[in-house]
């Protein structure tokens, strides 16, 4: 019988067991696989990027869309008021019955029966109508159940004006030269407004740089001679002749300072007198008002402006916030201060902390030995990176800007005192802070650049005969540059953005002149100045207005995430250069 042969009454033979390997497998569960964990993953950074788009789109819509002039509409209410200016917003919501015990009986009946049909909700649109000198507000909520009628008025003007009062809306009544009305149809005062408006903002610019060049030079040389007669009687005494022929020269200095003052205010008085001539009377809600043409900014007719000009409007509205100064307290007109004050701390942040962050991170790396101490420092690096930023804002106003600053101020500006040079909050001081802010971020990126280059090329550096110093400078830190330049994109990144230290050592609300000018030394670090991150919250939580400061919020947060992009777009470029000429030295 052959083997295969099974005999009868005999079992047949158990099946073969499956190997040890085959039966683990198929209890393996689904999550040891890894599969569920990358959907995880993968999932988790899908939000992330969806969340970070969204904001970003959310910014550059309605930042872009700030300065694209709208058309005006006026409403006229069964109460008799009348509102003109631009809609900026509408909504649906469920009024008050209340409410409409207050309209006319007339109107009563209709507006409920248009709530009735839209179960309760009624719609309402804010109208920026501007003209705060006459009403004292800035916005109007009107409902439709409240509107008798409405139009667009074809000759309603836009006027962006240089004061504090801000916009004005208004329909032209009469344009004036010397008291008298020259023209009174809305087109004829429209032509005489564009044919006087620019001559006298040629004036009003020429009234403003006297005031700030030629009046400031006047000023600071007043004040000079004042700190030299101050000066000799520190060092000197008050009855040396070094005090002596500082009083002389202090005279003299008055004398022709009163000279030039009287003829710069002889010229001032001249292009104000001049632009005083030329006015124009506005009609707004059964008032009128009076405006000097040099208070105007820019005016257009809203309703009679087409594409081509709305862009006009636009693209000097862009022109302006780029390069002017800002006005009505902040909510109008230009950035530029903030904008250079932004990129200049960012640059010395950036100029400070990278050497003093690369040097920190080769003595840790290449020189200390690992001990308590060194674990010590390196655990008071990675809680560094943790501290809120106003603790930093307050470290840097004691130690900076009084001990520091207040030194300096003894040793070299003793007769400035008691108002401070170096004592006080400036963009010297501001850099400095951030600097310590980002230091653990440059410190951490630059020890990991150093730790990843192989060992191979320092040995065959020592090798060839070199010190470990040659070989760190030939060797080491030519091929870590592309990680050390990512830690200080890291950092600038970061800087850029702070705001909370900012506050206490040296950003203000309003700074028009630079750090930066023509006078000796040219550059005042000790100045305060203004920063894009200050002027953000400043716009958005302390104006009086926060209806119309929030378009200029995300105006100039999309210009500060642009000025970031771009000043971490410049080190990525050189980044990548270095990467592509040291190509062994990428990790």
């Amino acid at each position: 019988m052959s083997s295969a042969t099974v005999p009868h009454g005999a079992q047949p033979a158990p099946a073969p067991a499956q190997s040890p390997r085959r039966r683990r497998s198929a209890r393996t569960p689904l999550v040891a696989h890894g599969q569920p964990m990358v959907w995880l993953q993968g999932g988790a950074l899908a939000v992330c990027l969806f969340m970070i788009v969204g904001l970003l789109y959310v910014v550059f819509r309605q930042g872009m869309a700030t300065f694209w002039p709208g058309p005006s509409l006026q409403v006229r209410t069964h109460g008799g008021a009348v509102y003109l200016g631009e809609v900026v917003r509408e909504e649906r919501y469920r009024p008050d019955p209340a409410l409409l015990d207050g309209l006319p009986e007339s109107a009563r009946g209709p507006a409920r029966d248009a709530l009735a049909r839209e179960d309760g909700w009624a719609r309402r649109r804010l109208i920026y109508t501007a003209n705060f000198d006459l009403t004292q507000t800035h916005h109007h909520w009107v409902s439709d159940f409240e509107i008798a009628d409405e139009e667009r008025p074809e000759w309603a003007l836009v006027i962006e004006r240089a004061t504090n009062d801000g916009r004005f809306n208004g329909v032209p009544v009469a344009f004036l030269i010397d008291g008298k009305e020259v023209a009174t149809d809305p087109a004829d005062v429209w032509a005489k407004f564009n044919e006087h408006h620019g001559p006298v903002r040629q004036r009003f610019q020429r009234r403003v740089k006297i005031e700030k060049d030629q009046g400031g030079a006047v000023s600071r040389r007043e004040e000079e001679a004042r700190l030299g007669l101050r000066r000799a009687e520190l060092e000197h005494g008050a009855g040396s002749p070094e005090y002596a022929a500082a009083a002389s020269k202090l005279d003299e200095v008055n004398d022709w300072a009163a000279k030039e003052h009287d003829r710069l205010n002889d010229e001032i008085a001249h292009l104000n007198g001049e632009n005083a001539r030329y006015a124009m009377r506005l009609a707004a809600g059964g008032q009128q008002k009076m405006l000097p043409l040099a208070d105007v900014v820019r005016a257009y007719p809203a309703n009679r402006v087409g594409y081509w000009g709305k862009l006009g409007i636009y693209t000097s509205r862009w022109w302006e916030f780029l390069t002017d100064e800002p006005r009505n307290i902040n909510s109008e007109g230009g950035v530029f201060p903030a904008i250079w004050g932004t990129a200049a701390m960012t640059l010395l942040m950036s100029l400070v902390v990278v050497p003093f962050g690369v040097l920190a991170a080769l003595y840790l790396r290449e020189y200390a030995k690992a001990g308590p101490v060194i674990s010590a420092v390196r655990i008071a690096i990675n809680n560094l990176a943790g501290v809120p930023s106003i603790v930093f804002g307050v470290f840097g106003l004691g130690f900076f800007c009084y001990i520091i600053g207040g030194s300096l101020d003894d040793l070299f500006f003793r007769s400035r005192l008691p108002s401070p040079t170096y004592g006080t909050g400036g963009l010297l001081w501001a850099s400095l802070t951030l600097a310590l802010l980002t230091l653990p971020v440059v410190i951490v990126a630059t020890e990991e650049a150093l730790a990843a280059v192989p060992r191979s090329m320092r040995e065959g550096s020592y090798a060839c005969g070199a010190s470990k110093w040659q070989t760190i400078r030939r060797i080491v830190l030519p091929r870590a540059m592309p990680g050390i330049l990512t830690g200080m994109i890291l950092a600038m990144a970061r800087g850029a953005g702070e705001v909370a230290p900012l506050m206490l050592v040296g950003a203000v609300k309003l700074a028009p002149s630079l750090p930066v000018d023509s006078e000796f030394p040219f550059v005042h670090p000790q100045r305060s100045f203004m920063h894009l991150g200050f002027h953000i919250y400043d716009v958005g939580f302390q104006s009086q207005d926060s209806e119309s400061a929030k378009p200029m919020v995300f105006t100039t947060t999309l210009l500060l995430i642009a000025l970031i992009a771009t000043l971490n777009a410049t080190a990525m470029l050189l980044r990548n250069r270095l990467r592509r000429r040291y190509a062994a030295g990428q990790f």
